[in-house]
């Protein structure tokens, strides 16, 4: 029989707080909720950067506000920024640059032309007569001071023993703790039922990780006379969101894997993962993506490719002297460039049989990902084809299944949206042209990297929590940082809102969240509401199947909310073990048959059929 993989549990952490329970969403779309949705949110934004304030409090309100989303960067200061110049220098007079060093910092192989002169036992002098290659630390301004941050005040590091892990380890961390405690059911339970290699944890980091307690680290500290450690290289592998999460969250002994695909990473590993629960080959993944790339050197090398807001350019298109950071980012408007933000976005997804079993809470279904590349291209970084084809496809697969009428009134689409010149016109020209060809006339399009940012591995991840929001919310995030749209923006077929808006989730059959990544990496992912996969399951399974899930439901629902309410509190329980119930090779239980692991009800049989009969004797 068909599987229909469902998301059963999101979590995370972006720009707008806390991922689970639409809480990130609520804060985007504040303006336009009811009053006691827009409280909860801002009680849990207050929980989230400590603050000890009554987040009822119109000043606390506003603190919330102004330091949540896109702004002005405080992850460093970008008025200072440190770097070093070189330079050779030369002696002005007769007999050389001299100098008196620390016999210890002195190096190892004196370098030709220096004269050694002991004056005591611990310091000499050096005499260099010809010119000399220096560095001269200097001080400068950033020409980029906007960036999509966490909540002021929150800090993942504290919520757990850290161990001086980076930033995007942390955020790992949390986003897979908040993804796990939001299914309303231990994970003991899935053990319970699920064999152990039947588990995956699939996730990824585009950029790896970045700042000083990794692969920063890793290449400066040479050069700056201090040592690498131990932890340096596996801390900056990309895959690490993915080990970090299977070891010390989750303890799992299934499948595992970061597949990275730039911008697309997070689709790129959710799609792995629909494909084995479709085969058979999984039964429950918990896939994601994390990244910190608030750091000075990733925002130079992005911006010299040209590819960020500049304070300038953004100064020039508004026609002042003060830079607007809040609206850095511009998706289908008059722009400049994209907003590097940090997040964390992880979920749980299982095959339908095991939801209904586990009385799980079903946020949509997930039929198909797809994920193709542009084939040949002018350069690595420009748009090519293969976008076409993931949005085609998918489409095309949502026609399969829901038909045509519904594709034409019941659809929407998250876009990559980046706030690129050139990407306001390859995407729009797409989603347009497509629209056309499957009868759309007016197909609402978001594009949330407006207030979020671009969290590069977890974008789809936020597109997609999104989503999610609509559903539960029947509102729509406009793209509110533009006044209109541009003039090269094909919208013959879109509705692209510059203010947020009534969409009712109960007449949206289906989403399209869309993905444009560097290098030709192209995802499309085909999501369908939660009333419509509860409809599926109930031809599939029978209303006796669902009238018994929507009874344990009750139960894993009320316990979902408790930790949700916990954490509204500040009440914050992140799941980290390190070191706890560590698997040894004595433990296990081999037999020709089949292989136990404690912790687990169900054994890994060893009674494989051949799959190649047709190929041997």
């Amino acid at each position: 029989m068909s599987r229909l993989p469902v998301i059963v549990g999101i979590g995370g952490v972006n720009p707008a707080g806390r991922v689970s329970f639409h809480h990130a969403f609520r804060r985007i779309v504040i303006d336009a909720i009811g009053a006691a949705d827009a409280d909860d949110t801002y009680a849990s934004l207050a929980a989230l950067m400590r603050l000890n304030d009554d987040p009822a409090d119109p000043a606390t309100r506003e603190h919330i506000r102004a330091n949540t989303l896109i702004r002005r960067i405080s992850r460093f200061d970008p008025t200072d920024v440190v770097r070093h110049r070189q330079a050779t220098i030369s002696a002005a007079a007769s007999p050389g640059i001299e100098f008196v060093v620390a016999k210890r910092h002195l190096p190892e192989c004196v370098p030709p032309g220096w004269q050694v002169e002991p004056l005591d036992q611990r310091r000499v002098k050096v005499r260099v007569k010809d010119d000399t290659l220096v560095l001269f630390p200097e001080r400068t301004t950033s020409r980029v001071t906007s960036a999509g941050q966490l909540p002021t005040g929150f800090q993942p590091g504290r919520l757990y023993p850290s161990r001086s892990h980076p930033r995007g380890l942390e955020l790992a961390i949390f986003g897979a703790s908040d993804a796990v405690q939001s299914l309303g059911f231990d994970w003991s339970e899935l053990r319970a039922r699920v064999r152990p290699d039947a588990f995956a944890v699939y996730a990824g980091s585009a950029m790896g990780q970045l700042d000083a307690q990794s692969n920063a680290g890793l290449m400066q500290l040479p050069l700056t006379g201090r040592r690498v450690s131990s932890k340096h290289v596996a801390f900056g592998l990309p895959d690490m969101v993915a080990d970090f999460v299977s070891a010390y969250t989750i303890g799992n002994v299934g499948a595992i894997g970061g597949i990275i695909g730039a911008c697309a990473t997070f689709l790129y590993n959710l799609g792995r993962a629909v494909e084995e629960i479709c085969s058979g080959k999984l039964r429950v993944a918990l896939v994601g993506g994390a990244e910190a790339p608030i750091v000075p050197e990733i925002i130079e090398g992005y911006r010299v490719m040209g590819a960020l807001a500049e304070d300038e350019a953004l100064m020039a298109l508004d026609g002042s002297d003060t830079v607007d950071n809040r609206r850095a980012c511009r998706p289908f408007g008059n722009n400049c460039g994209f907003t590097v933000a940090e997040a964390a976005v992880y979920a749980v997804v299982c095959d339908d049989a095991l939801a209904l079993e586990l009385g799980a809470n079903i946020h949509c279904g997930a039929p198909a990902i797809y994920v193709n590349a542009d084939g040949f291209k002018k350069s690595i970084s420009s748009p090519g084809v293969g976008n076409y084809v993931t949005m085609a496809k998918a489409m095309a697969m949502a026609r399969a299944i829901l038909g045509e009428d519904s594709v034409r009134r019941r659809t929407f689409v998250h876009a990559h949206g980046t706030g690129t010149p050139q990407n306001r016109v390859t995407e729009s020209r797409i989603l347009d042209e497509l629209a056309g060809v499957f009868g759309i006339e007016s197909w609402p399009v978001a594009a949330v990297k407006s207030v979020l940012g671009h969290s590069m591995a977890p974008a789809s991840g936020d597109q997609l929590a999104c989503a999610l929001g609509t559903w539960t919310y029947d509102c729509m995030p406009g793209i509110t940082t533009i006044d209109a749209i541009a003039e090269d923006v094909s919208h013959a077929h879109l509705r692209l809102p510059t203010e947020h808006f009534e969409l009712p989730g109960k007449d949206m059959d289906a989403v399209f969240v869309n993905s444009k990544g560097f290098g030709g990496n192209n995802a499309t992912g085909l999501f369908l509401s939660p009333a419509l996969t509860k409809r599926m399951l109930e031809k599939k399974h029978g209303q006796r199947a669902m009238a018994s899930h929507a009874r344990r439901n009750d139960a894993v629902r009320e316990r979902a909310l408790a930790y949700d309410a916990a954490m509204t509190r500040g009440e914050t329980n992140v799941l980290y073990g390190f070191g706890e119930g560590v698997i040894e090779a004595d433990d296990l239980g081999l037999s020709g048959s089949e292989l136990r692991v404690p912790g687990y009800g169900q054994p890994i049989p060893l009674d494989e059929e051949n799959p190649f009969p047709d190929m041997t004797d």
